[in-house]
C-alpha cells in the first residue's frame, strides 16, 4: 500500500487545515440517536466470519409482468466428479500445446487405460472425469510431429511425459445444497468443473478469449480500421441462481488482428506504402507498439509454419544487423545468414527487422518473411474511429438479439455436446421466463413561479418546457474564451448572451454581460492565456470571485480539453463549461438548456428534487439525517503498464433532498481496486497522530453544509467483480468505521454497503415484443423493471434494476448486489430508493441507468484522468490522445517496480471541491 506524504495528497486531510479542529468539536456536541446495537458492530475481521446479508423477502411494489432472461437452466448432474492433477514435462506454456498433448492421449488411450471415460481438461492442470479412473496414477509418454519445414528433412519429433494422479472428488452435493439455501458458500470448484466441461467442445471449435469464444465464421467480419477487423462470438458462464444453476448466454463481438503479411499490416497501419519513403522514428516507434506482443508466423520454410511472438523492433535497418555465431565472436549478417540458410534474398534490408522470441536473446527476422498469425484478440486501446465501427457492430434491437442468443444455442446443441453427455449436464434450449414488476417512476419538484410546479416522468423523461430549477445558482461574474479558429468573437459574444438567456429562463440568476469581452486564443497558448485573462478579470471586479468560465473549443481538441480541466479546478479555483464549435454554430435550443442544467449544479444550484424527499416521505432517508456516498475506482486501459488507478467519491450534502453530491479523488497503485484514501493516518511533528481521509472530508462537508451529523450511511460501490466482493467490503467497510470514529468516539452510523455492477451479461426481454404496452420506443423493457427471484442469487439480498429507457440496442440492467446493512432494508425499500434517485442526475431529463452516486464517482474518476502530468513516450515526445486527453496519451508504459510511489494528483481546490464539478 503506497502511503502518501500528508503535504501532498489529493484529497486534504481535514485536520491539516487549521479551521477544521473547531469543527470536530462541534461534531462531538451534537447528539447522535444512533441506535446502540449498531455501534456494537465491530467489522469483520476476515472474510470467514464476514456473511453477505440474506434476502429480506421479495418485493411487492410495482406492476407485476414477465420479461425473459438470457439465462438457461441446468439441470445439475448426478454424476460421481473426480479430479486429477496433470503434470506435463517439459513443461510447457502453452495451453493450445498442452491440449494437443491431452487430445493425442485421449486418442491413444481412451478404450485401453481411461476407462473408456471422455475427460475434460483446463488445459493447464487438471483434469475432470465423470467417474474414477481405473488407476490413482499413471504415466503417459506422448508424441507430437510439427509440420513440414519444406526443407524434405524428416518432421521433427518433440517428446512428453504426462504424470494423471488422482487429486479429489469434485462435490456436487455441496452445490446441491447451496442452490437449495441450505449452504452460505459457493463451492466455486464444483462450479468450475461444470464451467470447464461445457468449454470443451467450443474451445476446440472457436478462438477462447476470456469467457467467451469467437470466430471469424460466427457473423459478418467488420474491418475496424488500422488492421483490426470484429468478429462475432458468443459470451457462456454457469451461474448459480434460484431456479438451479443456470446458463447465462449473451452475443459478443471484439476486435482481431487481421492476419496479414507484416508488411500489408504496417502499411494499412500507416496509411502509406512501405517501399516508398524511409521510416521515420515516429513510424517505429507506432509499428512497435502495435506489433508488440503479437504472434506471427514464418512464410519463408515451406509447411514449417513456426510461431513467434514479437518482443520488438530493430532500431537498425536489416543490413546492418549482424549476430555472434559462435564462442570466439565471429559474426554474420543477417540478409546472409537468409540467404545461405534458407535460400531466400530479403528485398528491403532497408526496413528494420521484427525481434522475437527472449528480449535478452532476441532472435531476428524480416518483416517480408512473417504473416500474422490468425484469431488474436487485439487487447490494447481502441481510438474514436473503432470504437465507433465496433458500437455499431454490436449495437443490436432487443429482438435481434434475442434472435441471434436463440440460434447460437441451437448451434451449440448441448444435447450433441459429448461432453456434456459424459457429464450428464443437460441444458433446457428455452430463455428463462422471469416475475418482473415495473416501479413506479417519482413525482420531481420544480420552482413554484414556473408554469409546471412539479412533473411526472413518462417512460422514463420529461424536459424542461414551463418548468424552473427547484434552486437556481446564481451567475454574477463571468467571461469567455474562444480556441476555436472557425469561430469569429461576435459569434461568441452571441452564443454566450443566449446561453446566459437560457439559464436566466430556466431560472438562475445570470448576469447577461460577462466582466471581460470574449477573448479569442490558440490553443498551444492555454496556460498562458488562461491565467493572464483570470488575472485581468480579477483585477476587474476586487473582492469578487470569477462564478463561471465559458469556453469554446474546436471540435477535434486533443488535449485542450484536459489542460484546460486542470489549470481550472487543481490551480486557478474556477469552474467551466466547455461548449464544441459546433454547437456555436447550431445553437439549438434543447442544447442550451442541457448546457444550463450542467452550469446550474457547477455553480451550487439544484435541478430538481424528489417530492417524497421534500415531504420526508422516502424510507431509511427522510427520518433522520443519512448521506449517500457513491464511489468508484477507474482503471488504466490495457497496455498503459504503469498510469496509476484513480478512486473518486462523492457524496451527498443535502439532507433530506440528497441530490447535491460534493466529489474528491485520489491516484493509488496500478490496477489497485481498493480504495487507499477512504482513511489515513499519518504522524505529525507536533500534533503526533492524525486522521483523515475521503471518508471524514466528506462527512465534515455534510455537516457544514446541513448543521447535522449524519446518523445513517448508504454506499454505492461501483466497479466491483463478484471474485472481490469480500476484499472490497472488509477493507473499505473498515476504513468506514474507522473514519467515523476518528471525528469522535462511539460515533458509529450504521452502514448499508451495496455493489452496483454493470459489467455483466443478463439482458432481459420484454415477453410479448409486439406488446406496445410492454416495451418503450427502442423496444427494450421498460424503465423501473426490477427482477429479484429465478435469476438471482439462491440467498443473498440482489436484484436486477433496468432504470432507464433505452435509446439505441438492448438496454443492459444494472446489478445491485447488499453486502452489508445495518439499516435493515426491505427489497421495496432499497429497489424504490435505488429507481427513484435515477430520476436525480443533474445532467439530463432522463431517468439513468446506474444509481447517480455511482455515476458521479464514475465522472470524477475520469475527470481526475486530466489531472495526471503527461509522462514521455517511447520515442522521446509528449502527446496526449483525443479521447482521454491528458489520461490517455503518450505516457510510458513499461510497469513500475513494485511498490514505487504512485504520484499524487494536484489537489482540487476548495471552492470547487464544494460543487458537482464534474458535471
Amino acid at each position: 500500500m503506497v502511503k502518501k506524504k500528508k503535504s501532498d495528497a489529493s484529497v486534504e486531510p481535514s485536520s491539516s487545515r487549521h479551521p477544521e479542529t473547531p469543527l470536530e468539536e462541534k461534531f462531538q456536541q451534537l447528539d447522535v440517536q444512533v441506535p446502540s446495537k449498531a455501534i456494537q458492530v465491530a467489522p469483520p475481521a476476515s472474510s470467514k466470519s464476514v456473511r453477505f446479508p440474506l434476502r429480506p423477502g421479495k418485493g411487492n411494489t410495482g406492476t407485476k409482468c414477465i420479461v425473459k432472461a438470457n439465462h438457461f437452466f441446468a439441470e445439475l448432474p448426478d454424476k460421481d466428479l473426480h479430479q486429477y492433477d496433470v503434470t506435463i514435462t517439459p513443461d510447457v506454456p502453452s495451453r493450445g500445446v498442452n491440449r494437443a498433448i491431452m487430445e493425442q492421449l485421449v486418442t491413444l488411450y481412451k478404450e485401453s487405460h481411461l476407462g473408456k471415460r471422455l475427460p475434460a481438461y483446463d488445459g493447464r492442470k487438471s483434469l475432470y472425469t465423470a467417474g474414477p479412473l481405473p488407476f490413482a496414477s499413471k504415466e503417459f509418454k506422448i508424441t507430437l510431429l510439427d509440420d513440414d519445414d519444406g526443407t524434405g528433412a524428416a518432421r521433427r519429433e518433440r517428446s512428453f511425459n504426462v504424470v494423471i494422479k488422482f487429486a479429489a472428488r469434485a462435490d456436487l452435493h455441496h452445490l446441491g445444497q447451496f442452490l437449495q439455501g441450505r449452504q452460505a458458500d459457493a463451492p466455486q470448484e464444483a462450479l468450475q468443473v461444470l464451467d470447464i466441461v461445457l468449454r470443451e467442445l467450443p474451445t476446440s471449435r472457436y478462438f477462447p478469449v476470456g469467457r467467451s469464444f469467437y470466430s471469424p465464421d460466427l457473423g459478418k467480419k467488420q474491418p475496424l480500421g488500422d488492421g483490426l477487423v470484429s468478429w462475432r462470438g458468443f459470451y457462456q458462464s454457469i451461474r448459480p441462481t434460484q431456479m438451479g444453476l443456470s446458463l447465462n448466454i449473451d452475443m459478443s463481438s471484439t476486435a482481431f488482428i487481421e492476419p496479414l503479411p507484416v508488411v500489408e499490416y504496417v502499411n494499412v497501419l500507416l496509411s502509406r506504402d512501405l517501399y516508398g519513403r524511409p521510416l521515420s522514428e515516429v513510424d517505429r516507434v507506432k509499428i512497435k507498439k502495435a506489433l508488440r506482443g503479437v504472434k506471427v508466423e514464418v512464410t519463408h520454410r515451406g509447411n514449417m509454419r513456426r510461431k513467434y511472438r514479437i518482443s520488438g523492433l530493430t532500431s537498425q535497418a536489416t543490413r546492418e544487423l549482424t549476430f555472434p555465431v559462435d564462442e570466439r565472436g565471429t559474426t554474420k549478417s543477417v540478409v546472409e545468414y537468409f540467404y545461405e540458410t534458407y535460400g531466400f534474398a530479403i528485398r528491403h534490408t532497408q526496413w528494420p527487422c521484427l525481434q522475437v522470441g527472449n528480449p535478452q536473446r532476441p532472435n531476428y527476422l524480416p518483416m517480408e518473411v512473417c504473416k500474422i498469425v490468425e484469431g488474436q484478440r487485439y487487447s490494447k486501446r481502441l481510438n474514436e474511429k473503432q470504437i465507433t465501427a465496433l458500437l455499431k457492430v454490436t449495437c443490436q434491437r432487443p429482438h435481434e438479439r434475442e434472435r441471434d442468443i436463440m440460434q447460437t444455442v441451437r448451434d451449440n446443441a448441448y444435447d450433441q455436446d459429448p461432453y456434456a453427455k459424459e457429464f450428464g449436464i443437460k441444458i433446457s434450449d428455452k430463455l428463462a421466463s422471469v416475475e418482473a414488476r415495473v416501479l413506479p417512476a417519482p413525482w420531481l419538484k420544480y420552482h413554484d413561479t414556473g408554469r409546471e410546479k412539479d412533473c411526472l416522468p413518462q417512460v422514463g423523461q420529461w424536459n424542461m418546457m414551463n418548468k424552473k430549477m427547484v434552486n437556481g445558482g446564481t451567475v454574477n461574474n463571468w467571461m469567455c474564451l474562444n480556441f476555436s479558429r472557425n469561430v469569429q468573437d461576435s459569434v461568441a459574444g452571441g452564443f454566450c448572451y443566449e446561453l446566459a438567456q437560457m439559464c436566466h429562463i430556466s431560472g438562475m440568476t445570470f448576469s447577461p454581460e460577462p466582466v471581460l469581452p470574449a477573448l479569442s486564443a490558440r490553443p498551444e497558448q492555454v496556460e498562458k492565456v488562461l491565467k493572464a485573462r483570470y488575472h485581468d478579470a480579477i483585477t476587474k471586479i476586487p473582492g469578487k470571485e470569477i462564478d463561471l468560465l465559458i469556453v469554446i473549443l474546436p471540435d477535434n481538441n486533443g488535449s485542450l480539453y484536459g489542460d484546460l480541466k486542470r489549470i481550472c479546478e487543481t490551480e486557478l479555483g474556477l469552474v467551466s463549461q466547455c461548449c464544441l464549435t459546433k454547437h456555436v454554430f447550431k445553437m439549438s435550443k434543447q442544447y442550451l438548456a442541457n448546457v444550463a442544467l450542467k452550469i446550474n449544479v457547477k455553480v451550487g444550484g439544484r435541478n430538481t428534487v424528489l417530492v417524497d424527499a421534500l415531504s420526508r416521505r422516502i424510507p431509511l432517508v427522510s427520518d433522520r439525517p443519512t448521506i449517500i456516498f457513491g464511489a468508484d475506482v477507474t482503471h488504466p486501459h490495457p497496455g498503459e503498464d504503469s498510469s496509476p488507478s484513480i478512486a473518486a467519491v462523492v457524496a451527498s450534502q443535502d439532507w433530506p433532498e440528497v441530490t447535491k453530491y460534493a466529489g474528491l479523488v485520489s491516484a493509488q497503485a496500478h490496477r489497485q481496486e481498493l480504495i487507499q484514501d477512504l482513511y489515513k493516518t499519518w504522524q505529525d511533528p507536533v500534533k503526533g497522530t492524525m486522521h483523515g481521509g475521503m471518508i471524514k472530508e466528506l462527512l465534515i462537508a455534510f455537516r457544514r453544509a446541513t448543521g447535522q451529523k449524519p446518523q445513517r450511511i448508504i454506499f454505492y460501490r461501483d466497479g466491483v467483480s463478484e471474485g472481490q466482493f469480500y476484499q472490497v467490503l472488509l477493507y473499505e467497510l473498515d476504513a468506514i468505521r474507522k473514519a467515523c470514529n476518528s471525528l469522535e468516539p462511539n460515533y458509529q452510523p450504521p452502514v448499508t454497503f451495496v455493489v452496483v455492477q454493470k459489467r455483466h451479461h443478463t439482458r432481459l426481454f420484454a415477453n410479448n415484443h409486439q406488446d406496445r404496452r410492454s416495451v418503450d420506443r427502442s423496444g427494450n423493457i421498460l424503465p423501473g423493471t426490477v427482477v429479484d427471484s429465478k435469476i438471482c442469487h439462491p440467498t443473498e439480498f440482489d436484484f436486477y434494476l433496468c432504470s432507464h429507457a433505452g435509446i439505441q440496442g438492448t438496454s443492459r440492467p444494472a446489478h445491485y448486489h447488499v453486502l452489508w446493512d445495518e439499516n435493515k432494508f426491505t427489497a421495496d425499500g432499497l429497489q424504490s430508493l435505488t429507481n427513484n434517485l435515477c430520476y436525480t442526475y443533474a445532467r439530463c431529463t432522463r431517468s439513468v441507468s446506474i444509481v447517480p452516486p455511482a455515476y458521479y464517482a464514475h465522472l470524477a474518476a475520469f475527470r481526475a484522468r486530466f489531472y495526471m502530468e503527461p509522462e514521455i513516450s517511447d520515442g522521446g515526445s509528449v502527446s496526449s490522445g483525443a479521447a482521454g486527453g491528458r489520461g490517455a496519451g503518450g505516457r510510458n508504459t513499461r510497469a513500475p517496480p513494485p511498490g514505487a510511489a504512485v504520484r499524487p494528483l494536484p489537489a482540487l481546490k476548495d471552492n470547487v471541491k464544494k460543487v458537482m464539478f464534474y458535471c
